[in-house]
């Protein structure tokens, strides 16, 4: 068994290198920027909806308030009506990146935790860089990539949008492997 403890340079660099690779895929390629589309007549939309008070929160649109109403006649007519969405309000101001990139490598450190503890578990030490790579890789892209499937079948992301983001997590799924491996207790 290998603690999580003597795993905390892979669990770090590979957190630093999905961040570092996050952040060239986010700013310098072009195929994540088709996936967010400007409202039509924004301005105008986000006049009424300030002159509305929305607030931020999380909203369904129609809103049925228990599951029974969602079957009404007068919900049905709602939703073939439409439009029908999801719509994330965050608090107005500028967008507060230093918070956003923070929580990110945060999360990333803490895929790593979870990549060390299971593999620490399930693989001694000395045991060959392909077999930790492979036991690493496959719990680091659940943790970065697979969860990226419920934007599609809960949220109505286009597949195409959450099928970007999967091949993201595997990028940094193959990463974290690699450090991992490369660094695994002989």
């Amino acid at each position: 068994m290998v603690t999580v403890t003597e795993l905390w340079l892979p669990i770090v660099l590979s957190a630093v290198a999905v961040f570092a690779v996050s952040s060239v895929i986010h700013m310098l390629l072009p195929y994540h920027r088709s996936e967010c589309k400007k409202l039509p007549n924004e301005d105008k939309l986000l006049e009424a909806m300030r002159n509305e008070g929305v607030a931020p929160a999380f909203y369904v649109f129609p809103y049925a308030p228990k599951p029974k109403d969602m079957g009404t006649p007068e919900m049905v007519a709602k939703f073939k009506k439409g439009p029908v969405g999801l719509m994330t309000v965050i608090p107005s101001g500028p967008m507060a990146m230093g918070k956003y990139l923070t929580m990110w490598f945060l999360f990333s450190v803490l895929i790593g935790v979870f990549v060390a503890y299971l593999a620490g578990r399930t693989l001694q030490a000395g045991t060959p860089y392909l077999a930790v790579f492979r036991v690493a890789g496959t719990v680091a892209f659940l943790g970065y990539g697979v969860g990226a499937l419920t934007d599609s079948i809960w949220k109505g992301q286009r597949w195409s949008a959450t099928l970007k983001h999967v091949f993201d997590g595997l990028v940094y799924a193959l990463l974290t492997a690699g450090f991992f491996g490369w660094l695994w207790p002989r």
